[in-house]
């Protein structure tokens, strides 16, 4: 699937996976399996952003995966997340949509909102945000409709 496909078709909060199509290197080759696992990892999907403008520049749509997080006894020191662009050359694949009724939190309203949490349902959702506090946060529960229409569009994970 392309970057685009991705940006079009797959729900935030998928699982999706990226991969530029070369095989894993041996464990003994460490640097070039460093590198490797750069360009053949996932994550979770947690923003879509348009196209929009930074003065004369324009700059293009985009989507960023959640890849993981470095931290130690619960507290989370880095974030690590991967922009794509919709003109990257890497294949990309949907391996996990979230599931009916599960609930999306997101940081804010609007187009510029990132998921920071997947809940299994909305009483997760209000007991995981009373922890961790996000005041604006907005609560998006996965529908019956949202599931229908990538069965019936053809959107299968592939």
């Amino acid at each position: 699937m392309s970057a685009s496909l991705i940006y079009d078709l797959a729900p935030v909060g998928s699982i999706v996976a990226w991969s530029d199509g070369t095989p894993r290197p041996p464990e003994r080759f460490r640097k070039k399996l460093a590198a490797w696992k750069a360009r053949n990892s996932q994550g979770r999907l947690v923003r879509k952003e348009g196209e929009r403008s930074l003065g004369a520049t324009s700059l293009s749509p985009n989507f960023t995966l959640h890849e993981g997080d470095l931290g130690a006894s619960g507290v989370i020191a880095i974030r690590i997340h991967r922009t794509f662009s919709l003109d990257s050359t890497l294949t990309f694949k949907v391996i996990e949509r979230p599931p009916l009724g599960s609930v999306r939190v997101f940081d804010r309203a609007g187009a510029n909102a990132e998921l920071v949490h997947l809940a299994v349902d909305r009483h997760a959702a209000e007991e995981w945000l009373t922890q961790h506090g996000y005041p604006h946060a907005v609560l998006d529960e996965v529908t019956a409709d949202e599931i229908a229409a990538d069965h019936v569009e053809g959107r299968a994970a592939a």
